[in-house]
């Protein structure tokens, strides 16, 4: 896959998981199975693996939980975040998932690392608050941060007491998840359509919907259960390993799952996920794989967290299903860098009680790998990979022509080539064809990019048949049109007020995301956060970029110095500010935004704004520690040493780096030296 057709599928990606996430979340009504769901997650965190200077602002992966503005409950602030966990779907993974541990924490071979592994139950997390043992407040998950208060629900749910017993903390906050067993989430649909009201679609909404009532009497009559799985704030802990805090909060009075248990190894913790993968059916609620994390506490603490996932714990998820169709007819979509995508329309299946009916083929030789065709039966695959996907053509052989990829685009007729050995066909109608005009107008209000509400597809389609929309800047000159707008069929004053508040509103945007929303290729959120808090100005990056691109060396070698900057990104963004047009968009835009100077709020230190590179061997830790402890302290972790560069931190068998340094007169340290500047800054 090539970097732009993966810029081009995390952002689909991005609004379909966001889109899900609502229903699932918010409104109780998922429209995809889990497994579904899973795969999409999946999916997405499989291509950020691969191209992570392409992670979006929106990502998935950035996110935890839902958004809960939209909810009648009252808001609580959580003291420590709610944290996701990332997934695994194959025992490579899981061992892969140790292995990364292991090189974090720079440990030996010979050193034991104990996992605890549990079964992950399908319910909607809970916090629990007690304060001398007394329950003050519970609230869910929400979007990590800030959760919804159901402190009047969880008073209904037996398995909840309202007071612990023994040595309790003064302070203890409990987490795990409200879940309905299997039977009486029966019992309860049955009751639903007695009464001609709507069925849940699975147990863990039916727990949801229950939950987050704002009348705690519809919560009081439905069957809640709530097992553990951790913990948050608290003023003390009884033991330093998982297993034994989780002990302990047994013993204190809650429920914990009876499958927990300690683990020395990995064939260990994959016999633990087999035999309750073997028990799963018999269990009386649902569980969708294994939770595995690691066992003592202060090695948790040392692997600390990335985005919205612990790096001490993973979720190994259990195979969805597959399911066999016909592709009746196959599509082609242009999207905004030009790529044209085959799409399967495909005879409506279920699988696990989701019909599916479209699916992506990816490019013209997916097609040709499969030899699909039109009227080819075929196996969609729902978990481990994009969902769905096609894995099998069980008619490749049956006595049909093979399918003609255009070599023209569908939109404007221009010429459709695949270039410089890439798998993509192009429209290489460039700004001439509307599907590339419209999709880059789309993205650019998108909401990992500049965020325009309002601005949704149908409006930018609008607003360009009519001219009104040529290129970015066209946006915020729309206030010059409210009257003519006005006019149009649909708008009304507030609507018309709403769109220009929101557009004016983004005047002064982050200047990542404005870099972001320019959709220059291989250039995706992450990679424009990094290259922002290099140069700090637009003005800036442009003077670097166009020397670079001009031949000047050392311009180069200062962009490809950043961390996840390569010469594929260089060249992408040499190459889009050598365009005539492409820089009078830049400057047309410029004159109508003002992004602020790009500075990164992080903990005060010796070495914030600095850039530090490490050489030789580190001892107390490993060099992913090292640069996540530089980063969280404000500074720039790169990988070689230039007249940029502030500070060397070097260990036993430093070699060229070192010299280097010393020959430029940059100031170096040992890994002693790099402690206590952490230690400095708390």
């Amino acid at each position: 896959m090539s970097e732009a057709e993966a810029a081009n599928e995390l952002m689909r990606l991005a609004r379909q998981i966001a889109r899900h996430d609502r229903l699932y979340h918010t409104l109780d009504a998922p429209e995809i199975s889990d497994a579904e769901y899973d795969a999409l997650v999946r999916r997405n965190a499989e291509l950020e693996a691969a191209f992570p200077h392409l992670i979006r602002a929106d990502s998935p992966s950035r996110k935890v939980g839902h958004d809960i503005t939209a909810t009648p409950l009252a808001k609580v602030r959580h003291d420590v975040r709610m944290m996701s966990l990332d997934n695994a779907f194959t025992d490579d993974e899981v061992g892969e998932f140790v292995a990364r541990v292991r090189r974090f924490l720079a440990l030996p071979p010979e050193a034991e690392l104990v996992m605890t592994a549990e079964d992950k139950i399908d319910g909607l997390s809970c916090s629990l608050r007690y304060e001398q043992g007394h329950l003050v407040r519970a609230a869910t998950r929400g979007d990590g941060e800030t959760g919804e208060d159901v402190t009047a629900n969880v008073a209904h749910i037996a398995d909840i007491p309202q007071r612990l017993t023994g040595a309790v903390p003064d302070l203890l906050e409990v987490r795990g998840e409200v879940y309905m067993s299997r039977a009486d989430f029966a019992a309860l649909n049955a009751a639903q359509s007695a009464a001609d009201e709507k069925l849940f679609a699975n147990p863990r909404n039916a727990a949801a919907g229950s939950l987050r009532q704002k009348d705690a009497r519809v919560t009081a009559s439905r069957p809640l259960r709530f097992l553990a799985h951790g913990w948050g704030a608290h003023s003390a802990l009884p033991a330093d390993t998982q297993f034994g805090v989780m002990a302990a909060i047994a013993a204190w009075g809650l429920p914990v799952s009876p499958l927990l248990v300690q683990c020395a190894s990995t064939e260990a913790m994959l016999a633990q996920y087999r035999a309750i993968a073997a028990r799963r059916a018999a269990l009386g609620y649902e569980i969708d794989g294994v939770v595995y994390k690691v066992d003592r506490l202060d090695w948790q603490d040392r692997l600390g967290f990335v985005t919205k996932a612990p790096r001490w714990g993973m979720a190994h998820k259990f195979p969805a299903e597959r399911a066999e169709t016909v592709i009746e007819a196959i599509d082609v979509q242009v999207g905004r860098t030009g790529k044209l995508t085959p799409v399967g329309r495909l005879r409506p299946v279920l699988v696990g009680g989701v019909t599916v009916t479209n699916v992506t083929l990816h490019n013209r030789d997916e097609i040709a790998r499969l030899g699909l065709r039109v009227g080819d039966r075929v196996v969609l695959q729902r978990a481990g990979d994009v969902i769905p996907q096609v894995v099998d053509n069980l008619t490749r052989d049956a006595p049909r022509g093979a399918y003609d990829f255009p070599d023209h685009c569908p939109e404007c007729g221009s010429q459709a080539l695949a270039e410089g050995g890439e798998v993509d066909v192009r429209c290489t109608g460039g700004l001439v064809c509307p599907a590339q005009r419209i999709e880059r107008l789309r993205h650019f209000v998108s909401r990992g990019a500049l965020d325009i509400d309002g601005l949704g597809d149908k409006t930018i389609a609008e607003f360009f048949a009519l001219g009104w929309l040529e290129s970015p800047a066209d946006i915020f000159r729309l206030n010059t049109r409210r009257a003519e707008i006005l006019a149009r069929e649909g708008w009304k004053d507030k609507s018309v007020d709403n769109l220009l508040a929101a557009i004016a509103a983004r005047r002064s945007p982050d200047a990542a995301r404005l870099l972001f929303a320019l959709g220059i290729r291989h250039i995706g959120a992450s990679t424009a956060r990094d290259l922002m808090k290099r140069f700090v100005t637009l003005p800036a990056l442009y003077a670097v970029a166009r020397a670079a691109w001009g031949g000047d060396d050392a311009a180069r070698a200062e962009l490809l110095a950043i961390d996840g900057v390569g010469p594929v990104v260089v060249e992408a963004l040499g190459e889009f500010l050598d365009e005539p047009h492409n820089r009078a968009v830049w400057d047309d835009l410029l004159s109508e935004v003002s992004p602020p100077d790009y500075i990164v709020a992080t903990r005060a230190s010796a070495v914030a704004g600095k850039t530090v590179v490490f050489t030789g061997k580190l001892e107390t830790m490993s060099r992913d520690e090292a640069k996540a402890q530089a980063e969280a302290l404000g500074a720039r972790s790169a990988g070689t040493v230039s007249a940029k560069t502030d500070l060397v931190v070097a260990g036993p068998g430093a070699g060229s780096k070192l010299k280097q340094a010393s020959a430029l007169g940059i100031a170096v340290i040992d890994e002693a030296a790099w402690a206590q500047i952490v230690r400095e800054a708390g």
